[in-house]
């Protein structure tokens, strides 16, 4: 069996920016957002949300977004029902993204589905789909989340990333427990609600 590659997010952009790691930009907005939110968290009564549970403590909470991505919201929905997460790792982090959902462990493995574009910028605590080098196609079980703010270098945007990665959630809680994934750190649950 051939094993795929996944772009790396960073390593054509960010190298070719030239970037530098950078301090963590992202704090909560005010009103009735927690502090460890991401920026324009809202909340999630009656919406759709995840919360993942990390293996050495720490939850993160999820506002899925299935009018934006109604087919892989449905996938990561199952997948996570069945308990298909449950001991993946988080195998990829780097000072601006932490994914995980490999059921290989390395990057290279999970199965196809379509891409969905949407209008959504992908900002600190967006919650996006790992894809290879066609954007019409992303993986059906690898997901990133951003997290801190894009740096000057691109006009505090991640351009390298909208509207060519799926964008299917955003943090609510738990941008501390994000920022503090390490590598091979553990998915212990995911839990659906709404």
């Amino acid at each position: 069996m051939r094993r795929r590659r996944l772009v790396s997010l960073t390593a054509r952009t960010a190298g070719a920016a030239g970037l530098a790691p950078l301090s963590a930009a992202c704090g909560g907005s005010g009103g009735s957002t927690p502090a460890n939110a991401a920026p324009g968290a809202a909340n999630t009564a009656g919406k759709k949300t995840a919360t993942i549970e990390l293996d050495k403590g720490g939850v993160i909470t999820l506002e899925l977004f299935p009018q934006q991505a109604p087919k892989w919201v449905e996938n990561f929905v199952q997948k996570a029902n069945a308990g298909f997460y449950n001991g993946l790792t988080f195998h990829r982090v780097e000072d601006w993204v932490v994914q995980g959902g490999d059921p290989r462990g390395d990057g290279t493995g999970g199965g196809n589905i379509p891409t969905e574009l949407n209008e959504r910028p992908f900002n600190a605590g967006s919650v996006g789909v790992a894809r290879g080098p066609d954007v019409r196609v992303s993986n059906d079980s690898q997901f990133f989340i951003i997290t801190k703010a894009a740096p000057p270098e691109l006009g505090g945007k991640w351009v390298q990333l909208d509207k060519q990665y799926t964008n299917f959630g955003q943090v609510t809680d738990g941008m501390d427990a994000v920022r503090k994934v390490q590598k091979g750190e553990k998915i212990k649950k995911i839990t659906i609600k709404g």
